[in-house]
């Protein structure tokens, strides 16, 4: 017979571990709906352009310079580190085409999704959540608009159309990065650089990158103003729907990054 004690212990992790499953599945299934809900409500008039290129301009235009010199420094230091290798083996000619590849099917959307989540996101997030706590969501409810048509479907297009731009923006940037390290630390031939990734580079490796951005850009847009219209509690509910909404967006595109590589390399 086991003891009380000994009973609560083994007990005590199994319930925590079941508390943080239910919480998890009550989450995705809240997000699902609110997926749903937001499709909708794209699909009704009136579709407000000036608030989607306002976003656009926020999303995309202010976010670039960020982009650029986040894009160049990782270039770079990619290529350090793949020269550092191949150099080795004597193979530094194949730095221009490991580095496109890499940066076009992974390191360009990831890069880009943590970039915006950190600025968009999370500025989405803080400005839809003081709304909420100041009652401006009400009133706007009060007046029979749709939250969510509003405040959700110009942001959420908004990410759709500017974040696979800047991700192939970071992607080229990244490459020219790592161009400058080859050509001048590890004395690459310029031409040979840019032949392997011309003819070695494949539409397909730059669809993906693509699909992932426009994937993951779905995720920041929908959590953040998820998080944004829950938030309650004063200033103090606004930073913690913020903080909340940085860390379940990056936990969650991750998770989405590794199920969509798995299926691209198994299947």
């Amino acid at each position: 017979m086991m003891t009380s004690a000994t009973e609560t212990l083994i007990a005590r992790p199994i319930g925590s571990l079941g508390g943080t499953v239910i919480r998890l599945v009550t989450e995705f299934g809240r997000f699902v709906f609110f997926l749903r809900e937001t499709v909708l409500e794209m699909m009704k008039p009136p579709f407000r352009f000036s608030q989607i290129l306002l976003h656009m301009e926020f999303i995309g235009n202010q976010s670039l310079t960020i982009i650029v010199m986040s894009a160049f420094a990782i270039g770079a230091v990619f290529g350090l580190q793949i020269g550092l290798v191949f150099r080795t083996f004597n193979a530094e000619g194949v730095m221009g085409i490991a580095t496109a590849t890499a940066l076009t099917r992974e390191l360009a959307p990831m890069m880009t999704a943590f970039l915006l989540t950190g600025r968009g996101g999370s500025a989405i997030t803080a400005e839809i959540a003081t709304m909420r706590v100041n009652e401006q969501v009400d009133a706007m409810e009060a007046m029979g608009v749709s939250p969510v048509h509003y405040l959700v479907v110009p942001r959420l297009i908004a990410f759709m159309v500017m974040m696979p731009i800047l991700s192939g923006i970071f992607a080229f940037v990244g490459i020219f990065g790592s161009f400058v390290v080859g050509v001048l630390i590890f004395d690459v031939d310029q031409g040979m650089f840019f032949n392997r990734i011309v003819n070695e580079l494949v539409p397909h490796d730059i669809v993906i990158g693509l699909q992932k951005s426009f994937i993951i850009s779905i995720i920041i847009a929908l959590i953040a103003c998820q998080f944004g219209l829950r938030a309650s509690g004063g200033a103090k509910g606004v930073g913690q729907a913020t903080t909340t909404s940085v860390i379940v967006t990056m936990l969650a595109f991750l998770l989405v990054d590794f199920v969509y590589t798995f299926f691209q390399v198994v299947i």
